[in-house]
């Protein structure tokens, strides 16, 4: 069977997930946000935002050992939650810097909190283009309202199950990857300074993510996943 397999490309051992968004109004909403990668608009700052919710500190059963020649570093499989934290963060897609809140909930509240957070470090004579996924917190009626007594601030949404279309997410992976996925945290004060520190450090020394993708393009892929699943 693995010599058939080898022979006619296949890999049953491999999957990719995947989500075709079936929003009714997707391509619109794509084409405004690509849009504001693609073409900023001048005297106004782009920011992606999200909040990263439910991030657990983790403590390990017992000490590992340190990466060494020839030896990857070790940790137990299992661990002891701490309790979680959720991080809000804003990024500039012009150069990369974050602005970052953390919580301990992520209500709307909490996001009205943020929003304002954002409303101060910000130019006041700046417009404020904001780009955001479709999670109830962010249409909440107060928050509607807040930002209609704002009308600096443009909020855009993304098209539903199209996560990936806001950058922020790919400040969200390094954050885990760099950061977190290997961290000993033995509160959530630890966790909450860690998450800060590497903020402050990334801000340090920002590098915007480049999008390269046109509307276009990613319209096209899009006809093409639903053909195939059409005629699988």
């Amino acid at each position: 069977m693995r010599r058939i397999w080898h022979k006619n490309g296949l890999k049953p051992h491999l999957s990719r997930t995947f989500k075709i968004s079936n929003d009714p109004q997707f391509a619109e909403k794509l084409e405004a946000i690509v849009g504001l990668y693609l073409n900023p608009p001048e005297h106004a700052i782009v920011l992606c935002a999200d909040e990263k919710s439910q991030i657990q500190a983790l403590d390990r059963t017992q000490p590992g050992l340190p990466l060494k020649k020839g030896r990857c570093g070790t940790m137990t499989h299992d661990y002891k939650r701490n309790g979680t934290a959720t991080l809000f963060a804003a990024m500039s897609i012009l150069d990369g810097k974050v602005i970052s809140m953390c919580d301990d909930r992520h209500r709307h509240q909490e996001w009205l909190k943020f929003l304002r957070v954002i409303d101060d470090l910000t130019p006041p004579e700046k417009e404020i283009h904001l780009i955001v996924d479709n999670y109830a917190t962010h249409k909440h009626p107060k928050v509607e309202k807040w930002l209609v007594r704002r009308p600096r601030f443009h909020v855009y949404f993304t098209p539903t199950s199209s996560s990936w279309l806001n950058m922020v997410e790919r400040f969200f992976r390094d954050l885990t990857q760099n950061r977190l996925k290997r961290g000993i945290f033995l509160d959530v004060e630890a966790l909450i300074m860690a998450i800060l520190d590497y903020i402050d450090k990334h801000n340090d020394n920002p590098k915007p993510f480049i999008w390269t993708a046109k509307a276009s393009d990613i319209l096209e892929k899009v006809k093409r996943a639903r053909r195939a699943l059409d005629n699988r």
